[in-house]
């Protein structure tokens, strides 16, 4: 029998992040790390495990769903700062979806 675990588990990614890659790739790279950057300063903030990132996204684990609706509300602020500030061409837009329920913990991967 597996152990299973109730969480909330976050996901986010990059909005057009292929589009900006195939315009420039070493903007893409430069958006991509300064996105991380900004959102793992939220992740921890809100008790949040950073499982791995995929790409242009994370998987994200929370105790609560509270925390992780929390920290995508932290997430959209900060976005939405940095955009109002940015050049056009280098703004960055997220997608984030919220999920809770059952997990399995299998070689540093969740499952569920």
């Amino acid at each position: 029998m597996q152990n299973r675990q109730l969480v909330a588990i976050m996901f986010t990614d990059v909005v057009d992040y292929t589009a900006l890659t195939q315009r420039s790739e070493a903007l893409a790279m430069e958006l991509l790390e300064l996105h991380r950057q900004m959102l793992r300063a939220v992740i921890s903030r809100y008790e949040g495990q950073e499982i791995k990132t995929i790409g242009d996204g994370f998987l994200i684990e929370f105790s609560s769903d509270l925390k992780a609706v929390q920290a995508a509300q932290a997430m959209q602020s900060i976005m939405l700062q940095y955009n109002e500030a940015a050049e056009p061409g280098r703004q960055v837009h997220i997608r984030i979806g919220v999920h809770l329920g059952d997990v399995i913990r299998k070689d540093g991967d969740v499952y569920g």
